[in-house]
């Protein structure tokens, strides 16, 4: 078996705080946890994922990016509204 050292550990540890199962990666979407299953299976959205055996992870890091790709911005309206 091979020794790891403290430091290896502290950095698996550390790279494995900002993973979040599927119901917390579902919770922090704002959508049903099923619905990320549907996604994975499907191949509906490019959603980074990890997955070890049946275990399912995301990383917040990879949540983030593709929020903001999925954000609408609505240009009429914000001419209509917010220009002088």
């Amino acid at each position: 078996m091979l020794a790891m050292s403290e430091n290896s550990l502290a950095t698996i540890f550390k790279s494995q705080s900002n993973l979040l199962a599927n119901e917390e990666s579902a919770s922090y979407l704002g959508v049903a946890p099923n619905s990320l299953t549907v996604w994975r299976t499907t191949k509906c959205y490019a959603l980074p994922y990890i997955k070890v055996d049946r275990l399912v992870k995301y990383r917040q890091t990879d949540l983030d990016p593709w929020l903001e790709s999925r954000t609408m911005k609505c240009e009429f309206f914000h001419r209509m509204f917010y220009t002088a």
